[in-house]
């Protein structure tokens, strides 16, 4: 009896040690969760150094920096991002600038020309569409394209706009961040109050605008990404060996006990728990056309492998397979290759030699069901 309160004090003894946490549950990298309405709203508010250029222009330079159309204004603006890559933003740009004439017309080079112009913009943060979402990135590259309307305050005139340009934005923290824009407007030419007899690109009034200034994010801000569901239930699949792994353990520990407590009934067997790596088989899981292990979880669940291995200097046999369902068998047949070296490389970080592993990949299979268990690699101890 005292044999047999040793054996089940070291099964729930075992069982807690060998409880599995899950500690980051694996996502899938360009894809995130619908956000909430009031959810990631932002405010600018920049300074900016402008340079007018009318379609009326004659004999005066091209530089931005030109004395006849150089100015400087602000512009402020609110918008939204609906997801990492998309987002509207309605800005307002003023108020001062100048109608270029040039030294011909009318005796003078520039007239001012207070003006506003107020468009609405689609923004389209690259940073995150092509290198995936990052809430904490310093530097987000975001061009944008939109449409609106300008007014010429001193000659009460109106004009449709065009609007494009690139916002830089340098990441100070979870609300602040710092602008650096540059913009253009294309303007229907008689914006400037001077008509237009000019046709094409030269037709335009266009403004050139150089600013810098501040991002607030208002309210809740970042996006949750989606669970990738696929490594989460290979995740589960690979606990679940262990777990089997650990039990089948501990009932052989319970049969050989009982063995002995029948062979000798009268006598008191004494015994200790004995905590020791086990070498059963692991599974290691990917994701669809991947070879990056799925979850560092799964590196965690080679340890009691390696440790075996470096106790007895075993050979360790590393298979990979690949989901026949996918991808062509050749493709398949380098794929799980790469997976079961993925694998090698890992255990070589805790300490097993190359000389003991067995390295070899099936190929595609469907042995398995879901077909997302079949993207795995199995290592165990001959």
């Amino acid at each position: 009896m005292v044999a047999l309160a040793a054996a089940s004090m070291s099964v729930a003894t075992y069982a807690q040690t060998e409880t599995v946490e899950v500690v980051e549950v694996p996502t899938e990298k360009y894809s995130v969760q619908t956000n909430k309405f009031w959810n990631n709203w932002f405010i600018q508010a920049n300074g900016a150094f402008s340079a007018f250029y009318s379609s009326q222009e004659q004999g005066v330079g091209k530089s931005p920096f030109e004395e006849a159309r150089r100015e400087f204004g602000f512009s402020v603006a609110v918008g939204k991002w609906f997801t990492p890559g998309l987002g509207l933003r309605t800005k307002f740009n003023g108020i001062w600038g100048k109608a270029v004439l040039g030294e011909k017309a009318f005796g003078e080079e520039s007239v001012d020309m207070d003006y506003w112009n107020i468009h609405e913009d689609v923004m389209f943060n690259l940073s995150n569409m092509l290198c995936g979402y990052n809430e904490k990135r310093v530097w987000n590259f975001i061009p944008y394209l939109g449409a609106g309307v300008a007014r010429n305050c001193s000659g009460n005139m109106y004009g449709m706009t065009y609007n494009g340009g690139i916002l830089n934005t340098f990441r100070l923290g979870s609300r602040w961040s710092v602008n650096l824009e540059l913009a253009a407007m294309f303007a229907e030419a008689d914006l400037d109050g001077l008509g237009n007899n000019v046709r094409g690109f030269r037709g335009f009034d266009k403004a050139f605008t150089a600013e810098v200034g501040f991002t607030y994010n208002l309210g809740k801000t970042g996006f949750k990404n989606t669970p990738d569901v696929d490594a989460i239930m290979a995740l589960n699949a690979s606990q679940l060996d262990a777990l089997n792994a650990a039990l089948a353990d501990q009932q052989a520990e319970n049969a050989k006990l009982k063995s002995e407590l029948a062979k000798k009934p009268k006598e008191v067997i004494k015994t200790e728990t004995v905590y020791k790596a086990s070498g059963a088989p692991q599974s290691v899981f990917f994701n669809i056309g991947s070879s990056k292990i799925a979850s560092k979880k799964e590196i965690v669940n080679l340890e009691a492998i390696a440790n075996v291995a470096k106790e007895n200097n075993s050979k360790v046999t590393i298979t990979g397979y690949a989901d026949s369902a996918t991808g062509s068998a050749s493709y398949n047949q380098s794929l799980s290759v790469k997976r079961a070296e993925a694998v090698a490389k890992e255990l070589e970080k805790l300490g097993v030699s190359r000389d003991q592993m067995i390295i070899e990949g099936k190929g595609g299979v469907a042995t398995l069901k879901p077909a997302s268990y079949n993207r795995r690699v199995i290592v165990e101890i001959k």
